[in-house]
């Protein structure tokens, strides 16, 4: 099969859609599937080697917010359009715009829902030009659903259908001012008719955005996402057989470096267990992306751990790259990324299942369906810091326990949760697709 997969990159910043797309385009590759990566607005920020390597770069995110700015912009020539889409230089403006926040974009998102209407219908051009040069592809995919201004022209000049994957666009869209918030969920709603189907990576998440769209159910399909396991353990952890030589236990963190994916609650849990005194050797390490938006907070948590005394039991880790980030996974005895925004997956947890840790996660958006899904931790009735502590300390006072939810976890994610079983379950998907849109044109 012939697939096309339209990835936004994120500039200097680990993306978990960047590193699920871009994991997918490898697996199906190695099926033996014609897959072409096109990245979009930035570079993608990997730590696997890019998929994308060799496709230019288009919507250039530079040209994007000079087209937004001004008409003068909305038909320059190849070689300023080129210019604009040069990797350094995309690199070296994300830098620059790192701190822009979503409640900043509303009228560009607004203009990229608009496709070809929207001040960036140039750059929709270029795109199209390009693609038809390109072999004949059965599937157009779009890595989440800000990209279906895309989808009418796309669908029509290339005479592909179109597949969008679902990826947590409601909390991006809800964070917009009005009036541009409740414009963009119309917009998309509508244009939504315009997908052949969603791709949802949990029930929980289909379940939300079907209503929110307005979508019949049959159009939303649930594949939940799934990761690389070269490097992560293939066979049960053995447990430390001599008390004396168990390494001193750690709770560990790997997102984002932000409030949204809950790391000053559970900076707050940690404290609160160190206090309580029942674990007192616990340590603290905290992985992940950490960009300039992000420095703000680490400090601000630096200075609360060091009033609390407890600078020497954390460790700070940013920007690990996937052997650094599978070391640091593998060392952890529990893992929480208590995100209390409305998750529309976690690939963190994942990730942190298939290096035997069990995780513990709040009672929120797709976390309940993982645990369940997996067994391979807890679930923390609410996502505040007591209610998180409480769950953590009951894992790290009774080890064999958690051994074995973490052991179920590691289990479950090879079995359910790799990139190819993620491939498998999506080329079923595309196949049927394929099948319905020849007995369309045969009628």
């Amino acid at each position: 099969m012939n697939i096309i997969q339209l990835t936004p990159g994120a500039g200097a910043m680990f993306c978990g859609n960047c590193l699920r797309d871009n994991a997918l385009v490898r697996s199906l590759r190695a099926m033996g599937h014609d897959v072409l990566m096109v990245p979009l607005y930035l570079p993608l920020t990997l730590d696997e080697p890019d998929e994308s390597a060799g496709t230019p770069i288009f919507f250039s995110g530079i040209s994007v917010y000079l087209e937004q700015k001004s008409a003068l912009f909305r038909n320059t020539p190849r070689w300023l359009n080129n210019l604009l889409a040069s990797p350094r230089l995309l690199r070296w403006a994300a830098g620059r715009a790192a701190k822009t926040r979503a409640a900043d974009l509303g009228g560009i998102t607004f203009s990229m829902l608009e496709g070809e209407l929207g001040n960036q219908a140039h750059e929709l051009d270029l795109l199209i030009n390009w693609l038809k040069t390109q072999p004949r592809h059965d599937v157009v995919c779009l890595s989440n659903a800000l990209l279906i201004g895309l989808a009418r022209r796309l669908k029509n000049e290339l005479g592909a259908p179109i597949v969008c994957t679902l990826q947590g666009e409601d909390s991006f869209l809800d964070s917009l001012p009005e009036p541009h918030r409740s414009e963009c969920w119309e917009l998309l709603s509508q244009r939504a008719k315009e997908v052949d189907f969603f791709i949802a990576p949990s029930r929980y998440f289909g379940d939300l955005m079907q209503k929110r769209l307005a979508l019949a159910p049959e159009r939303v399909r649930v594949v939940y996402n799934g990761i690389n396991l070269d490097g992560y353990p293939d066979q049960p952890i053995p447990a430390a057989t001599d008390a004396s030589a168990r390494p001193s236990p750690a709770l560990g963190f790997f997102a984002r470096m932000c409030r949204e994916k809950g790391l000053d609650t559970l900076v707050d849990a940690f404290i609160q267990i160190r206090q309580r005194g029942r674990v007192a050797a616990l340590r603290l390490q905290v992985g992940g992306s950490c960009g300039p938006a992000d420095q703000p907070l680490v400090e601000s948590l630096r200075e609360k751990l060091a009033h609390a005394g407890l600078s020497d039991a954390v460790e700070f880790c940013p920007n690990l790259d996937r052997a650094g980030k599978i070391a640091f996974l593998r060392q952890l005895s529990v893992f929480s990324v208590p995100a209390g925004y409305g998750e529309a997956f976690g690939l963190y947890v994942i990730e942190a299942m298939a290096a035997g840790v069990p995780v513990v996660q709040p009672n929120v958006a797709a976390f309940p369906e993982l645990i369940e899904a997996t067994g391979g931790g807890l679930i923390s009735d609410n996502a505040d810091a007591q209610s998180l502590a409480e769950q953590i300390e009951k894992l790290l006072l009774e080890p064999e326990r958690a051994r074995s939810l973490g052991e179920r976890g590691r289990q479950s994610v090879h079995e359910k949760f790799s990139v190819e079983a993620m491939s498998r379950a999506l080329l079923l998907e595309f196949d049927a697709l394929s099948t319905e849109t020849v007995k369309m044109v045969d009628r």
